[in-house]
């Protein structure tokens, strides 16, 4: 589901009627940024039923080019990480199972 899917699913959606479009595309992109703004200041997010975000620290390493076959230092850097939360795991599972047993 991209970016804009979800926005057309949210103001379709009939339990929220009254939110037109611009308002679902907001409301989306407030939740993103906050989501985006807290990850960048090293913080943990955590949405129970759904997963969490976190960092995760990658040391410093050596690298290849591919193209040249040169050894280049790759430096350290911090990477975000989703881990599904149990709802979530058990649903897609779920979901799994059943287009399974449809085929």
């Amino acid at each position: 589901m991209t970016r804009s899917e979800l926005i057309a699913r949210l103001a379709a959606h009939s339990q929220f009627a009254q939110l037109t479009a611009k308002d679902a595309e907001l409301s989306v992109k407030a939740i993103l940024d906050a989501l985006s703004e807290a990850l960048a200041k090293g913080n943990r997010i955590e949405i129970r039923g759904f997963g969490s975000f976190a960092l995760n620290y990658r040391p410093p390493r050596s690298g290849r080019n591919p193209k040249t076959g040169e050894t280049v230092p790759v430096p350290a850097k911090r990477v975000p990480h989703f881990t599904a939360g149990k709802e979530l795991r058990e649903r897609v599972e779920d979901g799994h199972e059943m287009q399974q047993g449809a085929s």
